[in-house]
């Protein structure tokens, strides 16, 4: 099921740019996605992905893909490899395993992150960066950071 019901918030503040929700207990969807705007997805989707706005994988949602993306919140589960422009959070539920290309990473306390993350500035370089979770200084990663 789609719904354009919610705002996408920023900031914490309600932002008037609808944000697209994907629902379904039991829905797959398998394929190439070209979003232009943002998008929350409370359900299993694999294949590729490209948003123009903010991705939001909900608690209740699976994604098995290769994304591009300007932000991304994380609450639920992704695998695949992530280019996001802007910023990507993985929150307390949040679980992660693949590689991201971000300029800003954020992993809070109970998130989980298992790849690589790649600084967008230092991509062409392969140069790879410490990632630390919100809550205090220990590395919230568990492979692949130089």
């Amino acid at each position: 099921m789609f719904s354009n019901s919610k705002t996408l918030e920023t900031n914490g503040k309600p932002g008037s740019v609808p944000l697209l929700t994907v629902v379904g207990d039991r829905a797959r969807m398998e394929g190439k996605f070209d979003i232009a705007d943002s998008i929350q997805v409370e359900c299993e989707v694999g294949g590729e992905m490209t948003v123009g706005g903010k991705l939001v994988i909900g608690e209740k949602g699976s994604v098995s893909a290769n994304v591009q993306t300007v932000d991304a919140v994380i609450m639920g589960n992704y695998s695949g490899n992530m280019i996001a422009t802007g910023n990507v959070e993985i929150t307390e539920t949040g679980r992660v395993t693949g590689n991201i290309t971000t300029d800003s990473l954020v992993i809070s306390k109970g998130g989980f992150f298992n790849g690589n993350v790649t600084k967008m500035n230092d991509a062409s370089n392969g140069q790879h960066h410490s990632v630390y979770m919100a809550d205090d200084t220990r590395a919230a990663y568990h492979s692949g950071l130089r």
